[in-house]
């Protein structure tokens, strides 16, 4: 059901976190992956040797600034060029904690750029050439930030509300492209609660200092306010979404956010 031997995925932010375990997820499933984000060159590496030894046919790495217009349409040509792309999953992203008067504009214009901007370019470059094979999978990483508000994070849940609405115009749009045969093209959202990545790791520094350092308090604090499952998940709790999401069986489930949230969104 998820064979994917022959496709080729392109995961943006995948040397790390959620990113890191949809790219492991494909490539389980036989996909060659696109590997990209902040890495030295021993880091890429390493990250495409492990996803080789996962199953994947290949794994190469490729840099671009998501900031940067220009990089974006450099590193999607580069990528095509290695092979034409099947599966985009749009899971780079940034985020910084401040109130709405203390927002610097620039972060503002980063934190739109990578979480928002770069996953339109993406879109537009490669959601044609899916359209004219007749398959095609997108798979957008929001947020529980895409669906409510939190205090503090005003460019980060505008990009990601952004993000799940951009997604359904695009599903809306290749909606009829290809064939139940063919698989279709279907462009969806996943929108995670707590997850143990890198990019909680501050407000969980804040929270555990205030029971002196411990940072389980300080997890379970976060937890408490937010998620009624009281439980962070897994990024591969996400990649194993995102793979069941890429599989022909799911041609018909496009223009959807799913949460991994622990009820959080249900409240």
């Amino acid at each position: 059901m998820t064979d994917l031997k022959g496709k080729t995925a392109f995961v943006t932010g995948s040397v790390q976190g959620i990113g890191l375990a949809i790219a492991q997820a494909l490539a389980s499933a036989g996909a060659r992956i696109a590997v990209h984000g902040l890495a030295s060159k021993g880091e890429a590496e390493k990250v495409c040797e492990g996803l080789r030894e996962a199953g994947a046919r290949e794994a190469r790495f490729f840099e671009g600034d998501l900031r940067k217009p220009g990089e974006i349409k450099a590193l999607v040509k580069a990528v095509e060029n290695w092979g034409p792309v099947d599966i985009l999953v749009n899971n780079a992203g940034i985020q910084h904690t401040a109130t709405l008067a203390e927002m610097p504009r620039e972060t503002w214009d980063a934190v739109i750029a990578v979480n928002l901007s770069a996953a339109f370019d993406t879109m537009r470059m490669i959601l044609p050439g899916m359209a004219a094979r007749g398959f095609g999978r997108v798979v957008n990483i929001a947020s529980v930030h895409g669906i409510v508000a939190s205090k503090a994070k005003a460019p980060y849940v505008a990009a990601k509300f952004g993000l799940v609405g951009m997604s359904k115009v695009a599903a809306l749009e290749y909606a009829d492209a290809g064939s139940k045969a063919l698989g279709g093209v279907t462009v969806n959202c996943i929108a995670p609660g707590w997850t143990e990545t890198a990019i909680i790791e501050p407000q969980v520094k804040e929270r555990a200092a205030r029971f002196g350092g411990d940072r389980d308090k300080g997890v379970a604090d976060l937890l408490a306010e937010k998620q009624p499952s009281r439980r962070t998940s897994d990024p591969a709790e996400i990649g194993a979404l995102a793979l069941w999401l890429c599989a022909p069986v799911a041609h018909n489930v496009t223009g959807t956010v799913i949460p991994i949230d622990g009820g959080w969104t249900a409240q």
